[in-house]
């Protein structure tokens, strides 16, 4: 224990230091204050307002106008896009606008002015000509008395066509003749707004009777009646007319598309700029609200977490505030005692973000709780390539992570699809992934399931000179092994799926109980961290002796057996370990003093689990009735409230709040999960073994059944669509759907075999009041 006491405490394994903070700011500054801390993005405000609705907070007004401009931006930016304006937004500009220019408008207002007169306009000629129609055609004086046949022309919706006909065949009782033919191409709906198909009709009646029925049903079915004079001279100059006034109107519309335009690119070219202030005022407002007025009501007071390492940083903003608010006051800034847990922070770069947000996933940690992304740093992409091991395809994940990395910049500034945002927020996840499988494919010896003499001459030859009985003869060995990874003449051996099996299930194993203790050391770090001794003599000595008696041994077994060519049977030793403990060994005895060793090993095993059971409930209760016993009248001594000294309600509060038997069932639960995961984990390590076979078996099965057979052919075409189809397999099921698979299971023995064995993860996340991640959020 002593080397344990002297090892460094882990600070950089950890996170930041916390400290709570008060701020008592001059009404006059707060503002700059609230946005010169938001540039620093270093201070977790307290909502000190909790009990209030957003409508009864100060500020509430504020919020309100930058609402309204948000809603007005938003509404600049549907008219740009629906324009199809083509608009480069100048995030570098060095023009500065506030929210009271903004609403000013002086360029928008000058630029909506010109838009409003030009509707206006349009609106009022569309109007006068409804109007003109509408009682030229519905309220036309009286035609002359003259007899003969008379007609009303339109047009109509062409699915209202048939009903329009046969309701004016059925009012006039067949005495009229309608005639119809299509208007050519879609026109807009002016009441649905929609694109419609339209039928131009004229109807020919006789008698007044009839055109006041026709009138009333043109007029139910929504047709548009236009007047058309009955002679032909009138006919032609209406036309004439009509004409120039449709050229007249296009003019009207085209100069007012251009103008609009013109503003529209305009405004877009600052769009941004005026979203992030507007954003940011907003931001600025809510911080202010969730501030509280001091008994004068000319301060406001504020609270908040910072890291300790930053304070000194808030001090200056705080102090440039101050200076460019010309306020006479300077703001309070100082620490406070607290009782509740900080929040947690991390700090992190582009390289190791990726890693502390897959551990965030599962919980954000405690404070100061040891932190797993560290070591997931390197344990994560390893434990991948130990299933995805090819080099061959561990190059291909190298490319793409590289040409993500490379391009970071513009992939940064765009908006990518869901699948490609998740690739590049983990690009230097799969660069890792990518290293590491190369490694372990060079282990393997696998390039697409092709062995290569990369490190020299393989160590065996075959019985005959032609190599003819190599896959039921087998080999022979005949000068040193292989330098570094797997014998390339395994490949194709009657021997080399027992070999390759035995290799891959035993190396799962090895990493499954190193990993677990590791998990396991750190629960004693973070005990001794917290100052906890009842959790290092009554959790972490029993788990590191319970884990390493049975799997541990297990582990010292398998390379026991690799560095002596024993033929010793393993799971015979265990299995008889506990069923026979006392019984001979026989072939199955690796080394002198087995036997006693597994006894004491196996009485060791059985006694960790009570050991882990019983004393600390026991000890803690004993430890809380010492503290409360015989100290019934000790506050009268004093008027401090701390541990030692406190009114008698309060100490039978904190007697009340320990219940033994929910501490004991707690403790049994946590034993009795620990025993069984030891024995559930270590199975579960097995799917390094069972993936890393199953990827090699499908890229042979891709290489031999796809690529050399259809390789076998004359044709060319056979040839190329074989390589296609190839392809097409390597890229869509053995690096993506593959790649995903064991991304998943190395996610899967991070979580739950790893970190279960020190990790809690029921922390908060801190989350600074910054202006960064504004430009990302969606209104």
């Amino acid at each position: 224990m002593k080397f344990f006491n002297d090892l460094p405490p882990m600070d950089h394994f950890r996170s930041e230091n916390m400290s709570l903070v008060q701020l008592i700011m001059p009404v006059e500054s707060a503002q700059h204050a609230v946005s010169y801390l938001g540039e620093l993005g270093l201070l977790q405000f307290k909502d000190l307002n909790g009990d209030k609705s957003p409508f009864q907070r100060t500020f509430v007004n504020q919020v309100k106008r930058c609402s309204e401009m948000s809603r007005k931006l938003r509404f600049f930016a549907d008219q740009i896009s629906k324009a199809g304006v083509t608009t480069y937004p100048n995030p570098d500009s060095e023009e500065v606008i506030d929210l009271e220019q903004l609403e000013a408008g002086r360029f928008l207002g000058s630029a909506q002015n010109h838009l409003v007169m030009a509707e206006t306009e349009l609106v009022e000629n569309t109007y006068s000509i409804k109007n003109e129609d509408r009682l030229s055609l519905l309220e036309q004086p009286e035609p002359s008395k003259k007899a003969g046949l008379r007609f009303i022309s339109g047009i109509i919706c062409k699915s209202k066509e048939l009903i329009f006909e046969r309701m004016l065949f059925r009012a006039t009782r067949g005495n009229m003749f309608f005639n119809q033919a299509p208007a050519g191409e879609q026109v807009m709906d002016p009441v649905s707004g929609e694109m419609v198909h339209k039928t131009v009709f004229v109807v020919f009646f006789s008698g007044d009777q009839a055109r006041s029925k026709i009138l009333k049903i043109c007029q139910a079915f929504g047709a548009n009646c236009y007047p058309v004079p009955e002679e032909n001279n009138k006919q032609k100059q209406l036309t004439h007319e009509v004409s120039l006034r449709l050229s007249e109107l296009e003019a009207t519309l085209d100069a007012g598309t251009c103008h609009r335009n013109k503003a529209l690119a305009s405004i877009g070219s600052q769009l941004w700029n005026w979203t992030i202030m507007v954003k940011k005022e907003k931001s600025v407002y809510d911080t202010l609200n969730m501030l509280n007025f001091d008994v004068t009501k000319k301060c406001l007071v504020g609270e908040g977490w910072c890291p300790t390492f930053a304070k000194p940083q808030i001090k200056e903003a705080l102090h440039q505030a101050t200076i460019h608010s010309n306020s006479q006051v300077g703001i309070i800034f100082h620490d406070m005692d607290s009782s509740e847990s900080p929040p947690t922070y991390f700090r992190t770069n582009r390289f190791t973000n990726a890693f502390q947000e897959i551990v965030d996933a599962y919980g954000v940690a405690r404070f100061q709780e040891a932190n797993p992304a560290v070591y997931s740093v390197i344990t994560f992409p390893f434990l991948f390539a130990v299933m995805f091991g090819d080099w061959g395809h561990g190059l291909c994940l190298l490319f793409g992570s590289l040409v993500l990395i490379l391009r970071e910049k513009k992939l940064g500034s765009q908006k990518l699809g869901s699948f490609m945002e998740i690739a590049f927020g983990g690009r230097y996840v799969l660069l890792l992934m990518a290293f590491f499988s190369i490694y372990c494919g060079l282990i393997y010896n696998e390039f697409f399931s092709i062995p290569f003499y990369i490190f020299g001459e393989s160590a065996y030859k075959c019985r005959s000179t032609d190599c003819s009985d190599a896959q039921t003869a087998g080999l022979i060995k005949f000068r040193d092994p292989y330098p570094f990874g797997v014998d390339p003449k395994w490949r194709g051996s009657r021997s080399e799926l027992p070999f390759l099996n035995s290799l891959k299930m035993k190396m799962s194993i090895l990493l499954g109980v190193c990993q677990m203790n590791l998990g396991i050391i750190l629960s004693y770090f973070d005990a001794k961290f917290h100052g906890n001794p009842l959790d290092i003599q009554y959790q972490f000595i029993p788990q590191i002796i319970f884990l390493n008696s049975l799997f541990g041994y297990l582990a010292l077994l398998i390379v026991i057996k690799w560095c002596t060519g024993s033929q010793a049977d393993l799971y015979h030793v265990m299995i008889y370990m506990f069923l026979d403990p006392f019984g001979n060994l026989g072939e199955n005895q690796l080394f002198w003093g087995q036997k006693e060793l597994q006894m004491l090993l196996l009485i060791l095993a059985v006694v960790a689990v009570p050991w882990m059971l019983f004393p600390k409930p026991f000890i803690l209760k004993k430890q809380h009735t010492e503290r409360f016993q015989g100290r019934t009248y000790g506050f009268l001594g004093t008027s401090e409230m701390d541990l030692d000294h406190e009114p008698d309600s309060a100490r039978h509060q904190h007697q009340e709040d320990f219940n033994f038997s929910e501490v004991f069932v707690h403790q049994m639960i946590h034993s009795i999960e620990f025993v069984l995961g030891a024995v559930s984990n270590t199975a579960s390590y097995l799917r390094l073994w069972a993936l890393s076979l199953a990827h090699s078996e499908l890229s042979t099965v891709f290489y031999e059944k796809l690529l050399l057979l259809a390789w076998g052919y004359d044709s060319i075409i056979i040839r190329i669509a074989g390589l296609a189809v190839f392809a097409f397999a390597t890229a869509f099921i053995l690096l993506m759907m593959e790649t995903l698979s064991a991304f998943l299971h190395a996610l899967r023995l991070h979580w739950v075999e790893f970190m279960n064995k020190f990790y809690h993860g029921d922390g908060y996340k801190f989350k600074p009041f910054s202006f960064k991640a504004l430009a990302d959020e969606e209104d």
